[in-house]
């Protein structure tokens, strides 16, 4: 038997987890280790050597991609129809499972499968038909909260209200929707999940078959399962079995999603005899890139541990950009850009990295003026964002009634009653009378034409939008975005759905105010009406065509599972990366540290870091601190690329003390006042609770950072700020 085709690409390690022999496994595949290959050829072992049926295998993944890929390998490695094993994501898998037991899974034999936005009609449907208001049970917190409890694996019967009245309509509404989804046949992607957990669970015979059946259960990128995954997964293998599991701690940047680390743990100790392996060897980046990451990840507790290493070269320094502020920033990176152009390099080798999604706009707005095609990889440009869109339908009308579009677009958004029924007689009338909309509600409310409700709701909006525009005309224009966005309900609209998706689209919108601040109109149009044409215009161009060699954009999060050759992670500032929420949350700065090794780890040859002294983001302006992350990189990997010219802050970060680097500023860790020490507990009168970030000069001159648990972080002169010293 010819073996070399499935041991020959291997490395030492990656050979002693392929051929291992069979039992519960657990292996650890840092990034760029050649994990899929592992998988892959694991897979051609036990079939070839092992002696194991193609049908007895079942490889499960994340992404169809990573599916598809897999099938095709393991075809090349065997010469098998890729058919012949059951290979797909922990979804496709599931709902495989449903069609051919559909009867025991209390399913109609031709479900459907509802996807996000169906789900979310159907939420609304029901909150219409209950006469619940949308402004108060928003349909995409209700979705939230039935998708959350079931990826914990509860029905609503498993759930207590503990005497909470909105908890209790919660779970009310939870069993309503299954009600309804029962009636109609169809199932959500969460449904899938829990269902055919239930199906196994429920049914001793299934459960026998396909234990019997799937001798060799095999998962990827495990650091990412929830809750409901892993109980199946562990269900099908049993106690038993010998599942075989690729995964990477260092990796586990999904705990928003429900993703949880912790089953790593929980794997060891419900097989307690699994053997560990470990793949440290990295064919990804260089390796002051990997030292570097190295260092940084070390910071976290728990971790089950392994060293990247590379037998490539160490390459060149990571280098460390402060700018000025965030225009800066983006024109340092413009010219490296320009620069990588000059000597022979492709666009397309440059990755731009960012936290949050708002600080896009920044790196847009350089690229188009420098002419530089560019890509939002896994998004829409700044201002196609639907949030942000509606956000400028609102300044649209306020800068011009008889715009339909946007009439149509925000009447009801948020929710205030005017329901398809009305918005259709409206356009009838206005094509009756060759008016806009507009005058068609003014008349329409003027002979209560709508019925009595619906009446209401759309004067409401026409005194709403009338008054917006009333208060905002004496305003500068940034003063009057922030307005509309308050007064609009928008923000607020955002701010209640729950997870980071509303998160992230309040941020856009608060930048949109950052937008209007640094925006310089020229011409003789009003501000305003200059401002909106600027949208439109930047809406309709700049971002690079499919297959066009254009610089990637994106999230960190995006990042995962991509490689360039030239990375730069911007907006390195404390509250920024790691992000605001996470500063007093030890499992929220650990994820953020997983995080920024993820995006360290997409570098091949070059990685920059920057971050800005000052920055206008999300609507207003703060003077940050260079992240705790950039504090934990050793010195020697790390070159600046410009002596700072500080305005007044400290470089270190708080936690950071026993990392300061010679010559550097280093944070004051004796009080400047009793009880205000680093980490103390505060209160303030207004702006509440908080935890003390930093402190800086004596005296009356003494400055202060805190990170007040509902304002945010804030500088306060210590003298006028009457702080309280908590125990």
């Amino acid at each position: 038997m010819d073996l070399s085709p499935i041991l020959s690409p291997l490395n030492d390690a990656q050979r002693a987890a392929v051929t291992a022999p069979v039992g519960p496994m657990l292996v650890l595949a840092g990034a760029g280790s050649g994990k899929t290959r592992v998988l892959t050829h694991r897979i051609a072992w036990l079939i070839q050597v092992e002696g194991a049926s193609p049908h007895s295998i079942l490889a499960v993944t994340f992404t169809n991609k990573a599916a598809g890929e897999m099938r095709a390998r393991i075809e090349g490695l065997l010469g098998i129809p890729g058919a012949a094993l059951w290979v797909g994501t922990f979804h496709g898998i599931a709902h495989r499972l449903l069609r051919l037991h559909w009867r025991e899974a209390g399913l109609p034999q031709g479900f459907q499968i509802l996807d996000a936005e169906d789900q979310l009609r159907m939420v609304r449907k029901l909150l219409r038909s209950q006469g619940l208001d949308e402004s108060r049970w928003i349909p995409r917190e209700v979705v939230w909260f039935i998708n959350h409890q079931k990826d914990e694996g509860l029905r609503p019967k498993a759930l207590k209200d503990g005497n909470d009245p909105t908890r209790r309509q919660f779970i009310r509404l939870y069993h309503d929707y299954e009600e309804a989804c029962a009636r109609a046949g169809v199932v959500d992607f969460a449904e899938l999940l829990l269902r055919a957990f239930e199906l196994l669970r429920d049914n001793p015979e299934v459960l026998r078959h396909y234990r019997a059946r799937f001798r060799h259960v095999l998962v990827d990128e495990f650091q990412d399962t929830n809750a409901i995954q892993y109980a199946w997964m562990k269900l099908l293998a049993g106690s038993d079995g010998a599942p075989y599991i690729v995964a990477d701690d260092d990796q586990s940047i999904y705990r928003w999603r429900g993703a949880r680390v912790e089953n790593l743990q929980q794997f060891q100790r419900d097989w307690p005899q699994a053997q560990l392996f470990r793949l440290e060897q990295n064919y990804r980046s260089t390796g002051n890139i990997l030292q570097a990451a190295n260092a940084l990840i070390a910071h976290n507790a728990g971790r089950l541990g392994k060293n990247l290493w590379t037998s490539g070269g160490h390459g060149e320094p990571i280098r460390l950009y402060a700018a000025f502020n965030e225009r800066d920033e983006a024109d340092f990176v413009t010219q490296r850009i320009r620069d990588h152009m000059q000597q022979g390099g492709e666009r397309r080798d440059i990755a731009i990295l960012y936290r949050s999604n708002a600080q896009s706009r920044v790196f847009e707005e350089a690229f188009l003026s420098a002419r530089i095609p560019y890509k939002v990889y896994g998004g829409l440009r700044f201002f196609e964002r639907a949030e942000v869109k509606d956000a400028l339908a609102y300044l649209r009308l306020l800068a011009n009634r008889d715009d339909d579009a946007s009439f149509e677009r925000v009447v009801n958004l948020p929710t205030r009653g005017i329901g398809a029924k009305s918005l259709g007689e409206l356009r009838v009338a206005a094509r009756e009378q060759g008016s806009s909309l507009w005058r068609a509600a003014t008349a329409a409310v003027a002979s209560q034409a709508l019925g009595g409700r619906a009446t209401a709701a759309l004067a409401g909006f026409l005194q709403l939008i009338e008054r917006m525009a009333a208060d905002a005309a004496p305003l500068v224009l940034h003063e009057q975005v922030d307005l509309v966005l308050t007064a609009s309900g928008l923000i607020e609209h955002h701010r209640r759905e729950k997870a980071e998706r509303g998160e992230a689209r309040v941020e856009n919108l608060e930048e949109l105010v950052s937008a209007a601040r640094g925006f310089e109109p020229e011409g003789e149009l009003p501000p305003l009406d200059a401002f909106l044409a600027h949208a439109a215009l930047e809406s309709g161009e700049g971002q690079a065509g499919e297959w066009e060699d254009c610089v990637q954009m994106m999230t960190l999060h995006t990042a995962k599972g991509l490689e360039f050759p030239v990375v730069f992670i911007c907006g390195m500032e404390d509250g920024l990366f790691p992000h605001q929420r996470s500063l007093n949350d030890l499992d929220g700065l650990e994820e953020e540290r997983r995080l920024c090794y993820v995006g360290m780890t997409r570098a091949m040859r070059q990685l920059y870091l920057t971050y800005a002294e000052q920055r206008r983001l999300h609507g207003s302006d703060s003077y940050g601190q260079a992240s705790r992350f950039i504090t934990e990189l050793p010195e020697d990997l790390v070159e600046e690329v410009r002596p700072r010219i500080r305005l007044g802050r400290p470089y270190a970060a708080p936690t950071a003390a026993a990392h300061h680097r010679p010559g550097r500023r280093a944070v004051a860790s004796e009080p400047v006042a009793p009880g205000m020490r680093l980490g103390a507990r505060v209160r303030h009168g207004k702006f509440g609770e908080g935890t003390v970030l930093n402190v800086e000069g004596q005296g009356p001159q003494a400055r202060i950072q805190v990170n007040f648990e509902r304002q945010g972080t804030k500088w306060l002169m210590l003298a006028y700020a009457n702080l309280e010293a908590l125990s």
